[in-house]
């Protein structure tokens, strides 16, 4: 996880430009995501733990919306952006390091709801890591809870192998800011090289590299199941509104 952590942790600063308003996003977000919990009959008093928490996407927009959550990340630079926006956006949210794979450690107790959103599972690089955390996430998931998260389409992915992701073109106050990532592959493992480029008042570009593993949707539910959940139903964009393919397991 140690180029995980760096990824994430030279970026953490910089992490909101890749939105066009973050603020925002928080917001659409955590609406898409209250839906999801409503089909499954959990409301406002629901325990939420965000696992890949990072700067708070998803958490303080839950957190806004009256849940309870509790936030975790491997990151501290992500999780110290993750505190200061909390206290911005005027929610309590408590935050611990953690890594994924280990959330026993840091968490006794068991949550009706945890998620981990934006493709943050296959930064598990080996099927042996990849189910390793998704026993200890399951673990924190009370008897009747969900397990909901969010990857890449990679079984579409897989077949094309495309070398770079489309650019995001964001029209600011001062100029314009552009966001893009290359991805070179090996087998089912890709570099990725997220690129900023903003011109906003100098000329700025920052370049931060990670990996990532190419997760097929058979292979986690697969995992989900040997774990201990009931179920694992997908969704998919054109349904949520959300931009990636997400799986809800209840267990």
């Amino acid at each position: 996880m140690e180029i995980t952590q760096t990824f994430y942790d030279e970026m953490a600063t910089q992490y909101e430009q890749l939105f066009q308003d973050w603020q925002a996003t928080t917001r659409e977000q955590a609406a898409i995501l209250q839906r999801l919990f409503a089909e499954r009959g959990f409301d406002q008093t629901a325990r939420i733990l965000d696992c890949a928490c990072g700067i708070g996407t998803q958490a303080i927009g839950l957190a806004s919306c009256g849940y309870p959550v509790t936030g975790s990340d491997i990151s501290e630079k992500e999780l110290e952006q993750a505190r200061e926006r909390a206290a911005e956006s005027g929610v309590r949210i408590r935050l611990e390091r953690a890594d994924f794979r280990a959330l026993e450690k840091i968490f006794p107790e068991q949550f009706e709801i945890v998620i981990a959103m934006d493709n943050a599972l296959p930064h598990m690089l080996s099927s042996q890591d990849l189910e390793t955390a998704v026993r200890s996430i399951v673990g924190r998931v009370k008897p009747g809870g969900i397990f909901v998260a969010s990857i890449r389409d990679y079984d579409s992915l897989l077949t094309s192998k495309p070398p770079y992701s489309p650019p995001y073109i964001h029209q600011t106050g001062g100029g314009q800011r552009v966001s893009f990532q290359t991805w070179q592959w090996e087998g089912e493992h890709y570099q990725l090289t997220q690129y900023i480029i903003s011109d906003e008042e100098a000329l700025r570009i920052s370049k931060f590299v990670c990996e990532y593993r190419a997760v097929r949707r058979e292979e986690l539910t697969d995992l989900l199941l040997a774990a201990g959940c009931r179920n694992a139903v997908w969704k998919f964009p054109e349904e949520t509104g959300f931009y990636q393919p997400i799986v809800v397991a209840a267990k």
